[in-house]
Formats: structure tokens, C-alpha cells, sequence
């Protein structure tokens, strides 16, 4: 990744993801895509202020080990980042949960799809940065510095008019 004084490189010069990459990360979210769509809508249907733990979300992430939880948290993303608009409260707070959990071993690959993701989703998707600037704050120094300026920094979150 090419940086200018040490600096990290713009959006515009972030390495793509490899085609095989991306098609591994849509394989691996659809396998957990079925139970992730089932618990969010009992969720939808449930009392909203029950515990994460307790609900079908919690129970699904809480059965995951690491990489099917980062595959939870990317289709979790994925699903808000493109239906914003409609009640996405129980994805969100899926999204919150698994934000909040440290030492998953997000990996570059998957913090620049979620990135990419969220650029795409445009300012109407208020927290489109919460999860890849979460995974993002987890990798490798070496990891971090391609999104040291816009996601890290915070400036990722700011609206743009």
C-alpha cells in the first residue's frame, strides 16, 4: 500500500480486494446468513430491551467461534448497509455486539470490504462505520496504517452533505 510520508494512502488508492478474496467472504457469509436473517426477525417480534444474551442474536453469536462470528458481523453489516431505510434496530445492535468484542483477528481483506461497503451505503446509513472501524482498530500495526486516515481517525463517520 502505497502511503505518502508515512501518512496512509487515500480511499481512492486502497488496494482492491482479489476477486477469489471477495468470493470467500460471500461464500463464508452465506452460511451464516439463514440463521442471521431467522434471529433477526424473531428478534424483530421480541421485547427489545431483553439482555443481548437472551435474545436468538446473542444466542447465534455466543454459538460462533471467531470466524463465524467475524462472518455474523460482515453479513450483520452487509444487511444494514443496504436496508438502512427500513427497521434495521435489532441488525444494529447485532452490528454494536459484535463491534464490541475484542480479538476476533479481523483481517485487512474483511475491514476493506465492510469499508467499501459503507462508502457505497452513502451518508442515509448513520452507523456505517461502526464495525470496520472496530476490526480495523484490531489488526496489526502494519494492518491498520491503510485505514489510519479515514476510519481510525474518526473522519469515516463524519456525514458528508
Amino acid at each position: 500500500m502505497a502511503s505518502v510520508a508515512g501518512r496512509a494512502a487515500p480511499r481512492s488508492e486502497r488496494a482492491r480486494l482479489d476477486e477469489a478474496v471477495a468470493q470467500g467472504l460471500y461464500d463464508r457469509m452465506r452460511m451464516v446468513a439463514p440463521a442471521a436473517f431467522g434471529a433477526i426477525g424473531r428478534d424483530r417480534a421480541d421485547d427489545p430491551a431483553r439482555p443481548f444474551a437472551d435474545t436468538a442474536c446473542g444466542r447465534l453469536a455466543d454459538s460462533l467461534d471467531a470466524a463465524g462470528l467475524r462472518a455474523l458481523g460482515m453479513w450483520a453489516h452487509h444487511w444494514c448497509m443496504r436496508f438502512y431505510d427500513d427497521d434495521t434496530r435489532v441488525g444494529l445492535r447485532l452490528v454494536r455486539e459484535i463491534a464490541d468484542r475484542p480479538g476476533l483477528g479481523w483481517t485487512v481483506d474483511e475491514v476493506r470490504w465492510m469499508l467499501g461497503e459503507s462508502e457505497a451505503a452513502g451518508p442515509s446509513a448513520a452507523h456505517r462505520f461502526t464495525l470496520p472501524r472496530a476490526a480495523a482498530t484490531g489488526l496489526p500495526p502494519a494492518g491498520r496504517r491503510e485505514f489510519a486516515a479515514d476510519v481510525l481517525s474518526g473522519a469515516g463517520s463524519r456525514e458528508r452533505g
